[in-house]
């Protein structure tokens, strides 16, 4: 890693000018991507019309959502009373109200969204729990940087709210993801050689992805350059080679096959590791960086890989040694099948933007909507427990691309 980060290189942040321009909104949506889908609805084309007319009708995005919070330190894990199922409904509810405005110019979604960021970035001052704390962390600070990042184009959301929005998230939900990205809960440095890897990929994959989207949010160069920088260089298991260590070449079709570090666990947790790879490669993407095209298109290797094993399929496995759960000798079964809304973005950009075989990719991304009337689902709609809030989704309306 180039970077030594500490907790107080941020200083100055709000007034400090970043090396290059960012672009807004430019973390997963840009206002091009708005465009095209208000494009589509207006015409009645499919499928993002009838994924509209579905994502128009989400409970969680409409004005008369009943906030379900804010509070002072959200608890997940350890002993407390649990209450962070409360904030990543709000989330869900700022980020979908927010795409409704973009998409109508109906305001009352943007006043509704505004007041959900108002209310947490004058009473949220902490994030705890047990290690759990830095899931909560990485997972609802990107997504609550989403929601921000649509919003501050708003003329509604007057400029000192939008400023004490962005440092909540600078005083509560960074420092806790750099921490982790730094220590790994105080596992670095511990006599076990590779006691750095002791976290599984998705910990530290959620927590680049929430250093990346606050630093966009923030427009601070430093912090994005670091969170770049552990995608390719970190030593935990979120750098992209350690993600996906083992490459194969497919027989028949030639392209690659990446194991994934997580498949030997189980297939709920090594999809999630594509939730969160895309969403940091489409936000790099969204501000001129290619980080889906790295090292030979690492990512597309992989999720063929998960695709084809969970359409049913026999893919190659490495046995390798992880140090929480000793010798994994074979890929897991477990969940294998999992619906996640997670495939048409990644189907997308590499059948759509780059004309690549991404045939699993895309196989996988049907099984899906064959499995959830047609169209993608998302938060609100992919289960109620905090796993189908671990990614935002609906990418059959938000994604989907001309011909793909």
């Amino acid at each position: 890693m180039r970077l030594s980060p500490s907790f107080t290189f941020l200083a100055g942040w709000a007034v400090s000018a970043s090396m290059t321009a960012f672009v807004h909104p430019g973390l997963l949506h840009t206002n091009a991507d708005f465009e095209r889908i208000r494009g589509k609805i207006s015409v009645g084309a499919q499928p993002w019309t009838s994924a509209w007319d579905t994502f128009h009708g989400l409970w969680l995005a409409q004005t008369s959502y009943a906030v379900r919070g804010p509070h002072a330190i959200v608890y997940r894990g350890g002993s407390e009373t649990q209450n962070y199922g409360d904030l990543y409904n709000d989330i869900a509810s700022a980020y979908t109200q927010a795409i409704q405005w973009k998409l109508t110019d109906d305001t009352s979604y943007a006043d509704s969204a505004v007041k959900i960021l108002d209310a947490w970035a004058t009473t949220l001052t902490q994030i705890n729990g047990n290690a759990d704390r830095f899931l909560a962390a990485g997972i609802y600070g990107y997504e609550f940087a989403n929601a921000a990042e649509i919003m501050r184009g708003y003329s509604g959301w007057p400029a000192a709210s939008f400023e004490a929005f962005k440092t909540m998230m600078v005083n509560v939900f960074y420092p806790v993801s750099l921490d982790f990205l730094t220590n790994h809960n105080g596992q670095n440095g511990v006599v076990w050689p590779t006691d750095v890897l002791h976290y599984w990929a998705n910990w530290d994959l959620c927590n680049i992805a929430g250093v990346q989207a606050i630093a966009v949010l923030i427009d601070n160069q430093t912090m994005y350059d670091y969170a770049t920088d552990y995608f390719y260089n970190g030593p935990g298991q979120g750098s992209v080679n350690h993600t996906i260590p083992f490459i194969y070449i497919e027989e028949g079709s030639g392209k690659e096959l990446g194991q994934t570090s997580e498949s030997g666990r189980d297939q709920g947790h090594a999809t999630l590791d594509y939730a969160l790879l895309s969403v940091i490669a489409q936000t790099a993407w969204n501000q001129g960086l290619d980080l889906f095209g790295y090292s030979n298109s690492r990512i597309l290797a992989g999720s063929e890989y998960m695709a084809k094993y969970n359409l049913g399929n026999d893919v190659p496995f490495t046995p390798y040694v992880t140090r929480a759960w000793g010798n994994i000798s074979t890929i897991s079964d477990a969940s294998r099948g999992i619906i996640r809304p997670v495939w048409e973005l990644l189907y997308a950009h590499y059948d759509g933007v780059k004309g690549l075989n991404a045939s699993w990719t895309g196989a996988m991304r049907d099984h899906v909507l064959n499995n959830t009337g047609g169209a993608e689902n998302g938060v609100g709609s992919a289960g109620g427990n905090s796993g189908g809030y671990d990614q935002l989704g609906y990418g059959t309306l938000l994604f989907r691309l001309d011909g793909n």
